[in-house]
This record gives C-alpha cells, sequence and structure tokens, in this order.
C-alpha cells in the first residue's frame, strides 16, 4: 500500500505543474487542496511511520489547509516551492545528524560500505542539498515575478531533466569512484 501511495504521490507531483496551468481556469483552489490534501493524509495515516515521512506529509498537509482556507489561485504556485524547501532539509539534516541521506540508500543495497563510499555518497548528498536549494530559489523567483507558462515549463519539464541529468551524471562518477577504489 506504501509504495501504491507513494507512486500516486509521484504522479501527482509529475502532474501538478500542468494540472495547474490547466485546471486554474476550470478549478478552485480548495479542489486541489482537498485533492492533493487526501493523498497526503492517506500517506501519513497509512506510509510508513518514519520520522521524515511524517514531518513531509504534515508540513504538506498544512500547505493544503492554508491552500483550502485562503481559496487562493496564487498559492498553487509555491507548492513546488514546499517539494523542494522539503527535500533540501531532508538532504541538509541528514548531513547533520547523519548518515547522510545517500548513504543510507546505498547500505540499502550494500550494508558494509568501505570508507571511500562512504565520503563519497556524503558528497553526493551535499550536491543534492545545493541541488533543492538553487531549485527551490528558481521556482520561488518564477512564483514570484514569471507569467504562469514559464513557471510551468519550470516546475513540469525543465526541474524534472534537470534532477535527471543530475542522476546520470552522478551514476557515471559513482562507476568511475567504484573502478578506482
Amino acid at each position: 500500500m506504501n509504495r501504491l501511495l507513494g507512486l500516486i504521490l509521484l504522479l501527482a507531483g509529475l502532474a501538478y505543474p500542468f494540472a495547474v496551468y490547466y485546471g486554474i481556469e476550470h478549478l478552485s483552489p480548495r479542489a486541489f487542496a482537498a485533492l492533493l490534501g487526501s493523498l497526503w493524509l492517506a500517506r501519513l495515516l497509512l506510509g510508513e511511520k518514519r520520522p521524515g515521512n511524517r514531518w513531509m506529509a504534515l508540513a504538506a498537509l498544512l500547505f493544503c489547509t492554508l491552500l483550502g482556507i485562503a481559496g487562493e489561485p496564487a498559492l498553487l504556485r509555491w507548492y513546488p516551492v514546499l517539494l523542494s524547501a522539503i527535500l533540501l532539509c531532508l538532504f541538509g539534516l541528514s548531513l547533520k545528524f547523519g548518515p547522510p541521506l545517500v548513504e543510507r540508500l546505498a547500505r540499502l543495497r550494500e550494508p558494509q560500505l568501505p570508507d571511500i563510499a562512504v565520503r563519497y555518497t556524503r558528497k553526493v548528498t551535499q550536491v543534492w542539498t545545493v541541488f533543492f536549494l538553487c531549485n527551490g530559489l528558481i521556482a520561488t523567483a518564477l512564483t514570484l515575478w514569471a507569467p504562469l507558462a514559464w513557471w510551468t515549463l519550470y516546475n513540469g519539464l525543465i526541474a524534472y531533466l534537470l534532477m535527471g541529468l543530475l542522476f546520470a551524471v552522478e551514476w557515471l562518477v559513482r562507476q568511475r569512484v567504484r573502478k578506482f577504489a
């Protein structure tokens, strides 16, 4: 059930900018809040009970509540900023309170990581932290000053292409690090 909820939230996140672009004329912000809020509430109640999952769901629910109460269409554009902020906190706080998030993920496949891999995963976590900081700043600027079409293009396509590029580059670097380890 948790995987299904995660997949549905992922798909909703991917579709969100386009839903806002096309739906802002036809759906009230309260409808967006109810739909998105119900997904996050299900994640909170039925998902894994890890602290990161809880506060991420609570932050999203707080946003949906604010959106539902205010009913202000301009608030719809802040959701990608919120997601970047959540991921920035998730990656950044893992650097402070360890182990770094990428190390935790790497240990799922290889529990006994060599020291070079531990150092590498820390650097990768730092890169993702900087990425989410920059992504959040760009999303904020587009929310405040750009036309809806630009906001949609960045948050619905360009941001995901940049994430994919970062994944690909990291994978290539990781192969090289493994080769010389």
